[in-house]
């Protein structure tokens, strides 16, 4: 017994120095690390939001182990940037080994107030080692000052929120966000930055100036109320941004990123000019918007709608006048124009190379498939010089309920219907020999876009829709997208053609 009590003590015994850590040995560095990037660019950020995270390496190209007596953050303690080295985060660090021919991580991101530097180009360093052997790393950010608008919380830290909708069942959608106060006019003074759903109450207008930038967090949006209106009033030279709020390079063109503008039944006469509405779930649904004597309940023109993970615009119940509309990249319909209505479309492009999943449906939707209780109510849908274009076979489809009502027409467009299998033979809504519905259109031809994955949908001088369009549509909207003058030889679509150089 006493034998084998010996010999489990040795063993552990054994056990415990094998467990002790390694010590290694190491030399100070001498100057000749090498670093993965000599300059480390986090994105613009705004006020107060932390940054992305960026990363580099250090490498000790060396034979010998070396330690890193200091690393640290030239400004100390008061800089708005953050590390971590080796999973430890910090500003400074000391006593840091880096093996032979081995590296370290170090991560850099970062919070700033745009109130407490003097330029908004933020800049710092990480020094290794202080004194002769010093090295460092450059540290560069922009920083925006912002308006920022957001739900209150009430006693409880519970958030506000706002009704909008109603559910199948009849029950109210309520959503965090927030009204906002009287008309407010938003400039191009600095960008603004919405989180939840900003609401224009009844009876008030949200105008919104030529240049102004809105962004939106994550499941946020705009609600334009009952009696309300929305003024857009961008310019050719300063168009007004909506777009998600996260501005590293990455987010780009990541569709569904906020929630989307929402026109809600009874708002009124919005105008949308020289717009960019992108990355968003809907880019722009018009639910049963009301017109006036004088004007649609909503006149789009020169407006861009790139990157929904659903519809780019989706009308219902309404009247719409769109000229020099461009939309694509969208995960549903680019326009879907369904449940009764009046929608008329001019010189605009739709091109839905849609490459995020399954797209069931085509670029444009005309639907006339109405809720119970609506009887005959009809729908009108009028597409003059326009474009219709995709990555599927079929990319218009209209959808009539029976004994519904629905009057369409396209005209001097060019149009993509490829049905091989023969789905939509003789199907009187296809009768592309019917003048009243069908009138010199081009079928299946070649657009030459520019760059459509990348949303340039400029049409090159081998596209089919140059000098298609009608000239009195074209007398009616005389400037293409970019402003050039397309009275002479109108063509189809949002834009006239360039020649690209070789």
């Amino acid at each position: 017994m006493l034998r084998a009590t010996v010999l489990m003590l040795f063993i552990c015994s054994l056990l415990t120095v094998a467990c002790e850590d390694e010590i290694i040995e190491t030399r100070p560095s001498n100057g000749q690390l090498e670093f993965s990037k000599d300059t480390v660019f986090l994105d613009t950020v705004f006020t107060n939001i932390s940054s992305s995270t960026r990363s580099f390496k250090v490498y000790n190209r060396s034979s010998e182990n070396i330690n890193l007596q200091t690393i640290e953050l030239a400004t100390g303690e008061s800089s708005f940037y953050r590390l971590n080295v080796n999973g430890i985060p910090g500003k400074s660090f000391e006593n840091v080994p880096v093996l032979a021919r081995d590296s370290i991580f170090i991560f850099v991101e970062a919070t700033v107030d745009y109130n407490e530097v003097s330029d908004p180009l933020y800049v710092d360093q990480i020094v290794f080692d202080r004194g002769p052997n010093q090295q460092e790393v450059e540290l560069v950010t922009l920083v925006q000052d912002a308006y920022f608008l957001f739900p209150e919380r009430d006693a409880n830290g519970i958030k506000e929120t706002i009704v909008i909708g109603v559910g199948p069942d009849g029950e109210e959608i309520k959503v965090e966000g927030f009204y906002l106060e009287g008309s407010p006019e938003w400039t191009d003074e600095k960008p603004y930055v919405v989180y939840g759903f900003a609401g224009v109450g009844s009876g008030n207008t949200l105008t919104i100036e030529k240049g102004a930038r809105i962004y939106f967090h994550d499941n946020s949006g705009l609600v334009v109320e009952q009696g309300a209106r929305l003024k857009v009033e961008g310019t050719q030279e300063s168009r007004v941004t909506f777009q998600g709020d996260r501005l590293e390079s990455f987010f780009d063109d990541i569709p569904g990123q906020w929630s989307g503008i929402l026109l809600r039944e009874g708002s009124r006469d919005h105008i949308v000019s020289h717009a960019v509405i992108k990355n968003s779930n809907v880019g722009l649904f018009v639910d049963a918007a009301e017109s006036s004597s004088s004007q649609p309940a909503l006149r789009i023109s020169n407006t861009e709608i790139y990157n929904t993970s659903s519809f780019g615009l989706f009308a219902r119940q309404t009247e719409i006048l769109g000229s020099n509309l461009v939309i694509g990249n969208n995960g549903s319909a680019s326009l879907a124009c369904t449940e009764a209505g009046s929608y008329r479309l001019a010189h605009s492009t739709f091109a839905n190379f849609w490459s995020g999943g399954v797209r069931v449906l085509p670029a444009v939707l005309v639907s006339n498939v109405l809720e119970s209780g609506q009887g005959e109510a009809g729908l009108q849908a009028t597409f003059e010089n326009c474009i219709i274009e995709g990555n599927q076979g079929i990319e218009f489809l209209l959808d009539q309920e029976a004994g519904s009502q629905i009057e369409f027409s396209f005209a001097n467009s060019l149009l993509r219907f490829e049905d091989p299998g023969g789905l939509f033979q003789g199907d009187p809504l296809y009768d592309f020999a019917n003048d009243e519905l069908y009138r010199n259109n081009i079928y299946n031809g070649n657009p030459d876009f520019i760059d459509p994955v990348s949303n340039d949908l400029r049409i090159g001088e081998e596209s089919q829709a140059r000098g298609i369009g009608n000239i009195l549509v074209a007398d009616e909207f005389p400037f293409d997208l970019l402003g050039i003058d397309r009275r002479d030889s109108p063509d189809a679509g949002a834009y006239q053609h360039i020649i690209v150089e070789e």
